[in-house]
């Protein structure tokens, strides 16, 4: 049997099982909110083009209405300036897209600290106990705020001071960036910055870092609970917009049956 034979068949038997790591797409889907002067994008809704009726009697049909960087979506390099030679989301490489995912689970620390940041001698550690960060592949930081994918307000957790959620420090964002051959950076919030990310240095650290590196950015992911430290493969599905700086993406883990 072949390789791809092979999985069809587990896939098919259940032994490889799909897991949807995508948080539903709707006008109450949580996202990023820039404070003033800073433009924000459009929330996401339809707009109904016929519905079994006059305009379209045997069929219906919606008009998106979208911003690139919402919901569970793929940010490309050229959505940050130190990136903006590198690739749009429809010229990032299709194998650059599918590989080997890992997670850190981080959970503990952040239920203590919403502000969290995960540093090198955290990923350093868990390299101890499960190897290096594989070649293409994707580190996923799980920290529990999934559990906030249908409340905007729980999810950006924003004060007067500005918004409290987890991410990394500019230290480990540069670390991933060059000295771990990855593909991407997933997590659980509406960036892959933590909410205090701007005070960094340079602020908005990952952002700055991986798609500078031509490493990608995945938000708003759900489920890291049911996939294992290793082992998994991502598949990660954006539209191919051209020019796109980002998009939003259906993302898909598979896992081996324990």
């Amino acid at each position: 049997m072949s390789v791809l034979a092979g999985f069809a068949s587990a896939l098919a038997n259940g032994s490889v099982q799909v897991v949807d790591l995508t948080n539903r797409l709707s006008a109450d889907t949580p996202t990023l909110r820039l404070p003033e002067p800073f433009a924000n994008l459009i929330d996401f809704s339809l707009e109904e083009v016929s519905a079994y009726n006059e305009p379209g009697p045997f069929w219906k049909h919606h008009n998106i209405h979208t911003g690139e960087h919402i919901g569970t979506h793929l940010d490309a390099p050229v959505h940050w300036i130190s990136g903006k030679d590198g690739h749009d989301v429809s010229t990032i490489p299709p194998a650059r897209l599918v590989g080997p995912a890992v997670v850190i689970d981080v959970c503990d620390e952040v239920a203590e600290d919403p502000d969290f940041l995960l540093d090198v001698s955290h990923i350093e550690a868990w390299e101890d106990e499960h190897g290096t960060l594989p070649d293409n592949g994707w580190l996923l930081l799980r920290t529990g705020w999934d559990r906030f994918a249908d409340d905007k307000e729980a999810c950006l957790n924003a004060d007067e001071t500005g918004s409290h959620t987890p991410g990394v420090t500019a230290e480990a964002a540069e670390w991933l960036a060059t000295q771990r051959p990855i593909s991407g950076f997933g997590v659980e919030t509406v960036g892959i910055d933590a909410g205090r990310g701007a005070e960094l240095d340079p602020p908005f650290a990952a952002h700055y870092h991986l798609l500078g590196n031509d490493k990608y950015g995945l938000t708003s992911l759900q489920n890291l609970a049911l996939l294992p430290p290793t082992g998994a493969v991502i598949v990660v599905a954006p539209l191919p917009i051209v020019g796109g700086t980002g998009s939003p993406a259906r993302v898909f883990a598979l896992i081996e049956k324990v």
